[in-house]
């Protein structure tokens, strides 16, 4: 008998024995409870949007406002109380976050992965991994409050005009909470790097430097994109800090303005937290727009993490 055959027949043995199917039975359980909890959110954003985009009784208190996808989409102003529900100044407000904290995090992210992965010590990493992960892990209520007390105020010394409420401190806070995410992923990724390409690399006569950026880091490409991806995506979905820091005031803003991110915004996340604390009836046109921006949001993430799956497999290297 083959090596080949004697594999397949141990196989056959041990995946009809009890234990194993009782263990297989179980990860599929758990399998299939994960898609089924994504199916239910996925019905349950687009039954109740549908109600909001289709609805025809009027807001509370104010006669003769529907709702319209087309408005909903293109709309440029988000107030309730009046009927408008333009959902761009919200998507104005979250991209200009989305990219004031990509502009902070991905660069520190990618430089802290190469120094835990090609230059700490044994000893240093033990320290600085543990403590990134600390940072994670952090209530992110609590950094909203950090943003307020500590990020604004200083601010305010360099941009006397800045609101108390603003787009750039909520940025930055949210920049550093997204940093553990793409250094842990991306270091994972660097260290996956096989050593024979660093070796090759110092016996052509690289420096450290070098073989990290030259070697390393574009072997690793498909997993610190990802790390981009999945980084962003926290940035985009993030609920509490942003609704602290960023205030409450909807308004379009131009994320290539540089001036913008000292006023105030309402991001997406925002607007659901406001809806869900105010006086708002539930059933009526106000509440059923909570599922309109949570179904944008979620298509948004989803067009993401595809495009992440994508490029990471275009450039994913097989060693």
């Amino acid at each position: 008998m083959s090596t080949d055959d004697l594999q397949t027949d141990l196989t056959r043995r041990t995946e009809n024995s009890p234990r194993e199917l009782l263990s297989r039975s179980f990860f599929f359980l758990c399998a299939a409870l994960s898609i089924a909890t994504t199916l239910a959110i996925i019905f349950l954003l687009t039954t109740e949007a549908a109600k909001f985009f289709s609805a025809t009784a009027p807001l509370v208190g104010v006669t003769g406002e529907t709702a319209s996808i087309v408005e909903f989409l293109t709309g440029t102003r988000w107030e309730i109380n009046n009927g408008k529900f333009g959902v761009l100044p919200l998507v104005s407000a979250t991209l200009m976050i989305t990219i004031g904290s990509a502009v902070i995090a991905l660069p520190l992210g990618v430089a802290t992965a190469i120094y835990l992965s090609e230059y700490a010590s044994p000893q240093v990493r033990s320290v600085l991994k543990p403590a990134l992960e600390i940072l994670a892990g952090v209530p992110t209520v609590v950094y909203g409050f950090f943003a307020l007390i500590y990020i604004t105020p200083a601010l305010g010394t360099v941009f006397p005009s800045i609101n108390f409420f603003n787009l750039l401190s909520a940025s930055i806070v949210v920049g550093i909470m997204i940093i553990p995410m793409v250094a842990s992923i991306s270091e994972d990724a660097m260290s996956a790097v096989p050593d024979d390409l660093r070796q090759a690399g110092y016996g052509m006569g690289a420096t450290k430097f070098d073989v990290s950026t030259g070697i390393v880091v574009p072997a690793a490409v498909s997993g610190i994109f990802s790390s981009f991806i999945l980084a962003i995506s926290r940035a985009i979905g993030e609920t509490m800090a942003v609704a602290i820091a960023a205030g409450s005031r909807a308004q379009l803003l131009n994320p290539l303005n540089p001036a913008d991110y000292l006023q105030s915004g309402l991001p997406m996340t925002g607007a659901m937290v406001q809806l869900l604390t105010g006086d708002i009836t539930g059933g009526g046109l106000a509440y059923r727009s909570l599922f309109a921006i949570g179904l944008t949001l979620f298509v948004i993430t989803l067009v993401m993490n595809i495009v992440s799956d994508v490029v990471a497999s275009h450039y994913r290297e097989e060693y």
